[in-house]
């Protein structure tokens, strides 16, 4: 008789069903399986049919045959938007009566309950479990997509309201100083806080509460996985390691896992239809001369920034590729007054989609310049494509990345909390020709340093192999347990 074959790692993930957390967990979900990895993706059903509608994943992931999509109910109507910008309170509540329990049963099923090594838990469902449930027989890894300086920073805001320093006490307060931020003296203001973090009485409300004690609560999870790169954070992931000391940051996973393909291809999970006609025109414009625009998947704004923008962009004298979701702008009735000189403007120097592959647009060599909602993928994505950035955050983790990205890191202009077509303009001549040369240094510099951690010898690849071989060994004990 033969030795007894030895049973793969079998990992679990659950994703939150927003694009931004499926894109970059697919991807991490796809290295585990290039590691002979047995891997379970489990999303809602509305994401899934969105992603297979939009996307080419199941034929990806057929590549590897013990890789499986579930679902699971959101709870939600088919009819419902689901959108984070507008409906937040109502899916939290539908997370909590109708996923919170199904998932559970799942958990204590014989199919995941027998063989399961760890479950990899999305940061944004951490409240879904408790580290003491008496049902949760396997590590739990919690998967933070946000980045560490914005993680940091709601870690801290405890303390922020316990020392004083919360709440804002108005406009007239926005720019003071936080200086009890460890790591970020004399960096933070009121303004770059979550925006979450800007109602009047901290200690009563109930979103932010919600949100720090999701936070705090993911601290008490076996492991953390962070898709950032130690020469970008390295010193406020060691501060994170105080609360968290299994810390794998393996990103940007986007490049890692394009390192470890033996071929160059494109790993695309949207939720959205691509428009790959952009690229094209791309091709036919000069190297460096065009601004890409997208606010990424969730950002909002009302006519009156849609118009502001789009004179900016139009009176910047610069060509322009748009990224317009069909839900970007709350509140469309019928179709929007396009003055004339707007509409000559774009047919001259602008190129208007829906959706774009990302990656590759960032990576043209006609892309000079990137205006971001500065949501951490994109930045991540820019970073690597060496591209500097205009930053006009959004919501969530956004506020905090893109003081960091024009303070710390040096790589374009933080226009938050501004919306006029004058700022518009002045940015994209500022990062498209006035300081070009000073911010492609800093963006060079940063995506070389990117790129050298996800080759052999690079942090973030030593950290994902450290990842496989913890995920094997978790496998071993469970094999030898059940023998």
């Amino acid at each position: 008789m033969g030795e007894p074959q030895t049973t793969s790692p079998h990992v679990l993930f659950f994703s939150a069903p927003a694009q931004g957390n499926i894109n970059v967990m697919l991807k991490l979900a796809q290295l585990l399986s290039l590691s002979s990895v047995r891997v379970t993706f489990l999303t809602t059903e509305h994401s899934y049919r969105q992603l297979t509608l939009h996307s080419d994943v199941l034929r990806r992931f057929s590549l590897f045959p013990s890789f499986q999509f579930r679902t699971i109910s959101d709870g939600l109507p088919l009819s419902h938007p689901r959108t984070f910008s507008h409906h937040l309170p109502e899916m939290f509540h539908s997370f909590v009566s109708v996923t919170k329990p199904l998932f559970r049963d799942m958990l204590v099923s014989p199919h995941f309950s027998s063989d399961l090594s760890c479950l990899i838990l999305d940061g944004f469902f951490s409240y879904l479990l408790d580290i003491d449930d008496d049902f949760v027989k396997v590590p739990i890894f919690c998967f933070r997509t946000f980045s560490a300086c914005s993680t940091w920073t709601i870690f801290s805001i405890p303390n922020l309201i316990k020392q004083g320093q919360l709440p804002i006490k108005g406009e007239e307060d926005m720019d003071r100083i936080l200086d009890n931020v460890p790591g970020m003296e004399n960096l933070l203001r009121c303004r770059d806080l979550p925006g979450f973090c800007r109602p009047t009485d901290p200690n009563n409300d109930p979103i932010l509460q919600f949100i720090v004690s999701a936070f705090i609560r993911s601290t008490k999870f076996n492991a953390l996985i962070m898709n950032t790169f130690e020469d970008l954070e390295g010193p406020i992931l060691s501060n994170i390691r105080t609360l968290c000391p299994n810390l794998y940051s393996i990103g940007p996973l986007h490049a890692l896992l394009k390192t470890k393909l033996s071929h160059e291809t494109e790993s695309l999970n949207n939720l959205w239809e691509v428009d790959r006609s952009c690229l094209t025109w791309l091709d036919n414009q000069p190297a460096g001369s065009v601004i890409y625009v997208s606010f990424g998947s969730i950002t909002v704004m009302g006519n009156r920034e849609l118009m502001e923008f789009w004179h900016g962009l139009v009176n910047s004298g610069r060509n322009f590729l748009w990224v317009i979701r069909p839900d970007l702008v709350k509140g469309k009735n019928g179709e929007i007054e396009i003055p004339a000189e707007l509409e000559e403007g774009t047919k001259q120097r602008g190129y208007m989609v829906g959706w774009t592959p990302q990656e590759k647009v960032l990576c043209h060599e006609a892309v000079g310049g990137f205006l971001t909602h500065s949501g951490w993928n994109s930045t991540l994505e820019s970073i690597v494509a060496g591209k500097p950035m205009i930053c006009w955050p959004f919501g969530f983790d956004q506020q905090v990345n893109s003081r960091f990205v024009s303070n710390m890191w040096n790589l374009g202009l933080d226009m938050k909390d501004l919306c006029d077509r004058e700022t518009v303009a002045k940015m994209v001549n500022d990062v498209m020709v006035n300081r070009k040369e000073e911010f492609v240094r800093s963006a060079t510099e940063i995506a070389n340093l990117a790129r050298r951690s996800v080759k052999p010898g690079g942090s973030s690849y030593a950290n994902f192999d450290r990842l496989i071989e913890d995920i094997r060994n978790l496998s071993r004990k469970k094999t030898a347990v059940n023998n």
